[in-house]
């Protein structure tokens, strides 16, 4: 369990580079900007990473995620955001192994990535943040099988909050959606920590995507 003072958060889901500077101008929380920051206004996003470490990637997909994690330990505010995940490529395997078109081979991509993920957990390159705060599409949008919002929220209901997107991305980008970010930091709730990382995988493996998380 993390002992800092600050309460390190994850955010995951598409926020612009906009939205990340707007949060860090506020007196309570500091951003962990991305290693590599791309125009003012590139989206950033937890949840959409690739799931893959192989074919030419130069890093591990929990890697990125992981120096976030370390950058925001040696942070002093009372909120870190974060937005990367030492989970997304275990994310992002997930959300594909539900995709029928896609095969059966998705389901050993989900394997590989959850050993890879655990191996790293295990030798201490990363805990896993206090919170997850998933920026998720206006509700009218269709989505498919979440992590996040699915076994992850199901194993800790209070350790994963939500904020939802408005309609247009000058909204999204605009204070209203700041204000949003920040009340939801403002109410997030206490409950257990985590359970180890290799009960988080172990129920991902038994959870059923069509489900409630709550019912899970």
């Amino acid at each position: 369990m993390r002992r800092e003072s600050s309460t390190v958060i994850a955010l995951v889901g598409r926020v612009s580079g906009r939205q990340l500077a707007a949060l860090a101008e506020s007196g309570n929380v500091s951003v962990v900007r991305p290693a590599e920051s791309g125009p003012p206004d590139a989206a950033v996003t937890g949840r959409d990473a690739g799931s893959g470490t192989r074919a030419g990637a130069t890093s591990p997909a929990w890697e990125p995620g992981a120096i976030g994690m370390r950058e925001a330990a040696r942070r002093r505010a009372t909120y870190v955001v974060v937005p990367s995940d030492p989970l997304a490529g275990v994310a992002a395997a997930w959300r594909e192994m539900w995709d029928v078109a896609a095969g059966p081979a998705t389901a050993a991509a989900f394997e590989e990535q959850a050993a890879d993920t655990l191996a790293a957990w295990r030798g201490k390159q990363f805990e896993l943040p206090d919170y997850y705060l998933v920026v998720a599409p206006p509700q009218h949008v269709p989505t498919g099988p979440d992590f996040y919002l699915g076994p992850l929220r199901a194993a800790r209901p209070r350790r994963v909050a939500v904020a939802t997107s408005p309609d247009s991305a000058a909204r999204a980008n605009g204070p209203a959606m700041t204000a949003t970010l920040l009340d939801t930091l403002r109410s997030l709730e206490h409950g257990p920590w985590w359970p180890p990382l290799d009960e988080l995988v172990e129920a991902t493996r038994r959870f059923y995507a069509g489900g409630l998380a709550e019912t899970q």
